[in-house]
C-alpha cells in the first residue's frame, strides 16, 4: 500500500511538472505573437504558483502594461515587493509602470531610488542596470554600471556598457568599452571578439570596419600589447586582408619566438581563397623559423607540402611542370615513402593526375602508399583521393568499390560523408540517376554544410531534368559534360554541350547546359561566347532558378575579363532589387556601391 502511495506522488509530480511545461509553452507562444490577454491568463497561475521565477512575473506585468491594465500592474508589482524586499530592481518596474501612465516624475523618484541602491552596494550594479535596460531605459543603465565601477574599480561592467553602447549606436563607445575590458585583462580576448564580430563584415571599406581598425591602432601606438595585434590579424582575417593579417602575426612571432599556429593557418586560408603569394611568403616564414630538430620534421615537411602545391597551381607551361615533378620526388628522396610523408605522396598523385596527365603513375602511387598506415582515417583519405583518380580515368566500378569501403569503414564520419556523395556522383556520371539520388536524400542532414549544399544542388538537377524525359537522354549528355570538365577535358566539355544544346532546344536542361558552358568557356579564355551564353538565360528563361546565378557571374565577368565596370554595375544592381533573397546579394551590393563611387569616411 505505502508502495503505491508513493508511485501516485511520483505520477502526481511529472503530471504537475508536465501540464507546467505545456502551459509554459502557450503562454511564451501566445506572448511572442502579441495576444496578451491570452498570454496572461496561463502566466497568472503559473506566477502565483511558483512567485520566484522572474520570467513568469516579467512576462505578466508586460501583459498587464501592454493591456494598459496599469492597476492590475500596479497590484502585482506591490504584491511582489512585500513577498521579496530584498529585490531591489522591483523599484526600476515600479518607475516605468508610471513612465507608461505618462507620470515622469513618479516615475523619476523610483529611477533614483534604484541608483540610490547601486549606491549603497555596487553589486546590485548588475541586476538594476538589466533592469532597466530591459524596458530601454538606456541612460538610467548606463549610470547603474558605471556608479557600481566607480565604487568598484575591479568590477567588470565593460561587457554590459558596451551592449548599451551598441543599441544606442554610439559604436565607438561601445568599441573602446570591449577594448577596455582587453586592456584589463588579455583572457577576455575571445569573448570580445565574438560580441564584435556581429558588427564587422568582410567589407574593409565598411565605416565600422574602419572605425574598429583604427581604434586598434591608435591603442597599438600607444600602448603596444599582444591583444591590438592578434585583433587586428582577426580583423585582416574577416576582411580577406591576409597579408595584413600575416604582418600583425610575424610581428607576435617575432616579439613572442612561441606558436607558429596562426601563420600556418594564415597560409592555408590564403591558399584556398587563391591569394598564393600570401600562403607562399606564410610558408616560408614557417621553413625559416622552425629549429631543424627530429621533433619539428613533420611541420617541416607540411610547409614544404603546401609551398609545392602552390608552384603546382603557378605551373603553366610543360618545361614548369617538370619542375614541380622534380621537386616532388626530390621531397620524397629526403622524407621516403613511410607513414610520415603521406600527406606528400597524396599531394603528389594528385598532381601527377590533374596536373601532369600520369594518372596511372598516381594510381600506383597511392596503391603503395595504403600499407604504410595504421590509422583507417589515413586509409579512408587515400582511397578517398584513389577512387578520385580512378573516377578521372573512367574506372567507376573501381571507384565505387573505394568509396563504398571508406562509408562502410569510417560510418557516420566526414570522410564517410565525402565518400558517399561521391558515391552519388560517380553513379551521376554513369548514368544511373536514380542511385546516385537515393545516396543524396541521406546527405541532406549532412554535418558537412559543404557537402549538404553538394547533395541539395546535385539532387535538384537531376529532379528537375527527369521528370518529363522518360529515356533520359539530355541529363546523360549534360552528365557526361560534366564528367568530362571533371578530367579537365573543358573543349570536349563545352562540345558535348554544343550537342545538347542543338538536340534539345527548350529541355528543362537547356540553361543548365549553357551556364556550365559559360563556365567551361571562361576557362578557356573565350569571354565573348560566354557572356553570349549568360544572355541566353537571361532573355530565354527568365525564371530560372539559376538566374541570380547568372546575373552575378555575368556582373563578374564584365568586371574581371572584359572591362566593362558600367555593365557589371548594371548587373549588380539587378540582383540588388530584383533578388533580394539570393545568396549573391551582400556580395553584389557591396561591389555596386564601390562601382558606383560612393564615399567611404
Amino acid at each position: 500500500m505505502k508502495i503505491n502511495s508513493i508511485f501516485t506522488i511520483i505520477f502526481l509530480c511529472f503530471y504537475i511538472s508536465f501540464l507546467t511545461a505545456q502551459n509554459t509553452e502557450l503562454a511564451n507562444s501566445y506572448f511572442k505573437k502579441g495576444e496578451y490577454e491570452k498570454a496572461s491568463a496561463l502566466y497568472k497561475p503559473l506566477h502565483e504558483n511558483n512567485p520566484i521565477r522572474r520570467d513568469y512575473f516579467k512576462n505578466l506585468l508586460t501583459c498587464y502594461q501592454q493591456l494598459e491594465n496599469y492597476e492590475l500592474a500596479n497590484d502585482l508589482l506591490q504584491s511582489q515587493i512585500i513577498q521579496f524586499p530584498k529585490q531591489t530592481y522591483l523599484n526600476v518596474e515600479i518607475g516605468y509602470n508610471y513612465q507608461l501612465q505618462n507620470q515622469l516624475d513618479k516615475a523619476k523618484v523610483y529611477y533614483e531610488k534604484s541608483l540610490n541602491y547601486v549606491k549603497t552596494n555596487p553589486n546590485f550594479g548588475f541586476v538594476i542596470g538589466q533592469a532597466f535596460k530591459q524596458n530601454h531605459l538606456l541612460d538610467y543603465a548606463l549610470q547603474s554600471y558605471q556608479i557600481a565601477k566607480k565604487l568598484n574599480p575591479k568590477m567588470n561592467t565593460e561587457i554590459s556598457e558596451a551592449q548599451i553602447y551598441g543599441e544606442k549606436g554610439e559604436l565607438e563607445k561601445m568599441f573602446n568599452s570591449y577594448l577596455d575590458l582587453v586592456d584589463k585583462h588579455e583572457k577576455y580576448y575571445p569573448t570580445i571578439q565574438r560580441y564584435i564580430a556581429t558588427f564587422i563584415t568582410d567589407d574593409k571599406n565598411n565605416k565600422t570596419n574602419i572605425l574598429f581598425k583604427n581604434l586598434l591602432l591608435k591603442r597599438a601606438q600607444n600602448t603596444p600589447k599582444d591583444a591590438w595585434n592578434i585583433l587586428l590579424s582577426w580583423l585582416f582575417m574577416q576582411q580577406k586582408d591576409y597579408n595584413k593579417a600575416l604582418v600583425q602575426e610575424k610581428s607576435l612571432y617575432n616579439r613572442n619566438q612561441k606558436s607558429l599556429n596562426q601563420i600556418k593557418e594564415i597560409g592555408i586560408v590564403s591558399l584556398e581563397n587563391n591569394d598564393l603569394e600570401t600562403s607562399k611568403n606564410a610558408f616560408h616564414f614557417i621553413l625559416d623559423h622552425t629549429p631543424s630538430i627530429q621533433t619539428n620534421q613533420k611541420n617541416i615537411l607540411q610547409a614544404k607540402v603546401y609551398l609545392l602545391q602552390i608552384d603546382n597551381e603557378l605551373a603553366v607551361t610543360k618545361t614548369e611542370k617538370k619542375i614541380v615533378d622534380d621537386e616532388f620526388q626530390n621531397l620524397l628522396l629526403e622524407y621516403g615513402k613511410n607513414n610520415t610523408s603521406l600527406n606528400l605522396q597524396i599531394a603528389y598523385a594528385n598532381f601527377l593526375s590533374y596536373t601532369y596527365n600520369q594518372p596511372q603513375k598516381a594510381i600506383q602511387v597511392l596503391n603503395e602508399a595504403l600499407p604504410l598506415t595504421n590509422s583507417k582515417f589515413q586509409k579512408g583519405a587515400i582511397q578517398i583521393n584513389l577512387a578520385d583518380i580512378l573516377v578521372f580515368t573512367n574506372q567507376f566500378n573501381q571507384a565505387l568499390i573505394l568509396y563504398t569501403q571508406v562509408q562502410t569503414n569510417l560510418k557516420n564520419s566526414p570522410l564517410a560523408q565525402e565518400a558517399r556523395f561521391k558515391v552519388a556522383r560517380t553513379s551521376y556520371f554513369k548514368g544511373d540517376f536514380k542511385w546516385a539520388q537515393t545516396q543524396l536524400k541521406v546527405l541532406k542532414s549532412s554535418t558537412s554544410q559543404l557537402i549538404a549544399n553538394d547533395a541539395l544542388d546535385l539532387n535538384l538537377l537531376i529532379t528537375n531534368n527527369i521528370a518529363n524525359d522518360s529515356i533520359q537522354d539530355a541529363l546523360k549528355i549534360y552528365a557526361k559534360a560534366e564528367l568530362l570538365a571533371f578530367q579537365n577535358k573543358n573543349t570536349q566539355a563545352i562540345d558535348t554541350l554544343n550537342t545538347l544544346l542543338l538536340n534539345f532546344k527548350g529541355h528543362a536542361i537547356e540553361d543548365d547546359a549553357l551556364f556550365k558552358q559559360a563556365n567551361l568557356l571562361i576557362k578557356i579564355k573565350n569571354f565573348i561566347q560566354a557572356e553570349n551564353n549568360y544572355l541566353k538565360i537571361i532573355q530565354n528563361t527568365p525564371d530560372s532558378v539559376l538566374i541570380d546565378d547568372t546575373y552575378f557571374a555575368l556582373a563578374e565577368l564584365y568586371l574581371n575579363q572584359l572591362d566593362n565596370p558600367e555593365k557589371a554595375k548594371e548587373m549588380y544592381q539587378k540582383i540588388i532589387f530584383e533578388f533580394p533573397s539570393s545568396i549573391y546579394l551582400v556580395d553584389a551590393r557591396k561591389k555596386f556601391r564601390r562601382l558606383r563611387g560612393d564615399s567611404i569616411q
